[in-house]
């Protein structure tokens, strides 16, 4: 009996040892500290403005650089802090307010409080892992803030793989709680028959489903789809509208709008798209997307991409990349002077009219085995990301876009 207690006793310390080992060197779901600093450039130009009525310069250009650090908080759970700021410039800003300019050998000359300016945000997101790393649930909070918009956004996630980790479920809801600042276009400012907005706020609640199948070996296809449902007010309160059915006038050479844009206080957005990813050998990879868009204010739309990574070596990977995009208008839109002062909607915001666009770009990856160096002891740079891409859209508005993604660990 006693030997029987003693071997118990010790298969059970056995057994406490093999478990508390299993649960010291089960693998992490993040092993260290990631940090990806990002960098874009934007540049667009274009002659349709919105802030004027759809016709006039377009021209932005926006420096974004942002910081994200996801940082391993024990075995299972992962924190990611994201943040950035938004450097921008914009010819038609400046038209808000077209009369704090300088006159010139009889011709003024344009500009604005809002000609620069910058949007700051941050988002926060909190993720935690099951033990067999089957499921994977996340809280997110965010805010941004710019001169006449300020955002707050909460949500949660989950993901849920099964058939032998083959097929994975994932679910995204979010809500958008945002504000704006109204500012009106001069003209309207001071005017006691123009008609002010009753609102300023703008709410956003989202559904996001994805269902990923991995098919065979080398083939795997994600479907999704988003329900977005917006309330509030969802035009822009500086865009200008010109009727044909009044006379223009004019001061200091501008033309004095006959209103601003004006939508439905409600949307509902539907987008359905897919994925799908073939790896055909060592050295390439096809990737394609396709996706529908359709709302219940008239626009419907068709997107499809394709990117085909090139392994030029073990460190590099050289992508060029195509998207294609078109759609049809919503109910609301005609171009500058089309519109009737009878009409209970109505923009001139060429975003929301018939249009096409060809996006033609390349991208270059390097990410060696190791690291590409290292500062100090920890801090290593794993990989670098570099992307051109060229926009082209049917009204002629033209874009160039450059990317840059630095990858670091700790």
């Amino acid at each position: 009996m006693y030997k029987m207690l003693t071997f118990l006793l010790l298969l059970g310390l056995f057994l406490n040892s093999q478990a508390q080992d299993e649960k010291e060197y089960k693998k992490k779901v993040l092993e260290q500290t990631e940090i990806d600093l990002l960098y874009s450039y934007y540049k667009q130009d274009g002659d349709h403005s919105a802030v004027t009525g759809g016709k006039g310069t377009e021209e932005i250009t926006n420096h974004a650089p942002i910081i994200i650090v996801s940082t391993p908080l024990s075995d299972d759970e992962v924190l990611t802090v994201e943040g950035g700021v938004d450097y921008y410039t914009s010819a038609s800003s400046s038209m808000i307010n077209p009369f704090d300019g300088k006159s010139s050998n009889g011709k003024f000359e344009y500009s604005g409080a809002s000609e620069k300016d910058a949007r700051a945000h941050l988002d926060v997101t909190y993720e935690k892992s099951n033990d067999s790393r089957t499921k994977t649930w996340g809280l997110m909070a965010g805010l941004s803030n710019e001169y006449d918009y300020t955002s707050f956004n909460l949500g949660a996630s989950l993901n849920k793989s099964f058939n032998d980790n083959n097929t994975e479920f994932g679910a995204k809801v979010r809500a958008y709680i945002d504000n704006w600042k109204i500012l009106y276009p001069s003209e309207f400012r001071g005017n006691d028959s123009f008609v002010k907005l009753d609102k300023s706020n703008r709410n956003s609640y989202s559904l996001s489903l994805s269902l990923a199948q991995i098919l065979s070996r080398n083939l795997q296809v994600v479907f999704m789809t988003d329900l977005v449902y917006q309330t509030g007010l969802l035009s822009t309160p500086y865009q200008r509208v010109y009727f044909s059915d009044k006379p223009i006038t004019t001061q200091q050479n501008f033309e004095l709008a006959h209103d601003i844009e004006r939508l439905p206080d409600t949307r509902f957005k539907l987008p359905i798209g897919m994925r799908l990813s073939y790896y055909v050998n060592d050295i390439f990879t096809v990737r394609t997307f396709y996706r529908f868009y359709t709302d219940d204010w008239g626009l419907s739309a068709h997107t499809a991409s394709i990117e085909i990574p090139i392994k030029l070596n073990r460190n590099f990977m050289f992508y060029p990349t195509y998207r294609y995009h078109t759609q049809t208008g919503i109910d609301y839109f005609a171009a500058k002077g089309e519109h009737l002062s009878t009409e209970k909607y109505y923009t001139s915001d060429y975003d929301l009219s018939d249009i096409s666009s060809h996006q033609v770009g390349f991208g270059f990856r390097y990410e060696p085995v190791y690291s590409i160096m290292k500062f100090g002891s920890k801090l290593k740079m794993k990989s670098i990301d570099f992307r051109y891409n060229n926009y082209k859209r049917s009204d002629d508005l033209k874009a160039d876009i450059v990317s840059l993604a630095i990858k670091f660990t700790l």
